[in-house]
């Protein structure tokens, strides 16, 4: 998976340096890795502006303007989320492709309703906001591995139509 997981952000990164496009990322269940995959290609400073770990609802709300209701009434695993954290971080941030990660990477965390390897991903592309849900299988690695590959092959191809 790291091997095709390399020249996927590779190629995300440079699609996004051709477009001249900024990306900002706010991650929950992710903590980072996402961030990490795009900075970790030369040239990513072009294209990165701004990187948050929000793992907590108290961040979710301070850094993204995620709404208290949202999370009482369909929790911090739920398109609605994902949505308002994408949102949230375009409205923040301005940036062309704004990211909001949220899910249950387990091993445990999960319920029948809203089982391990259940993840949302808000994607904002210059203004109109997308969630995609996610559920995955394997380890909590795996399934954070699985979620960013997701990601950017959503980006690649909604940024390839541009």
């Amino acid at each position: 998976m790291i091997t095709e997981m390399n020249e996927l952000n590779n190629e995300t990164v440079e699609l996004l340096i051709k477009h001249n496009m900024k990306i900002s990322t706010a991650e929950s269940c992710t903590g980072g890795l996402l961030s990490a995959l795009i900075t970790a290609v030369p040239g990513a400073s072009a294209i990165m502006d701004e990187g948050f770990v929000t793992y907590s609802n108290t961040a979710k709300m301070k850094y993204l303007g995620v709404n208290e209701d949202t999370l009482k009434d369909y929790g911090a695993v739920s398109s609605e989320t994902a949505y308002e954290m994408a949102d949230g971080l375009f409205k923040r941030t301005g940036a062309d492709i704004t990211v909001g990660i949220t899910g249950i990477a387990g091993p445990d965390g999960g319920t029948q309703e809203k089982p391990v390897g259940l993840v949302y991903a808000g994607i904002c592309v210059n203004g109109i906001t997308k969630v995609i849900k996610m559920n995955h299988s394997g380890s909590r690695d795996e399934v954070r591995e699985k979620t960013c590959k997701k990601v950017f092959e959503t980006i690649k191809n909604e940024v390839s139509v541009l």
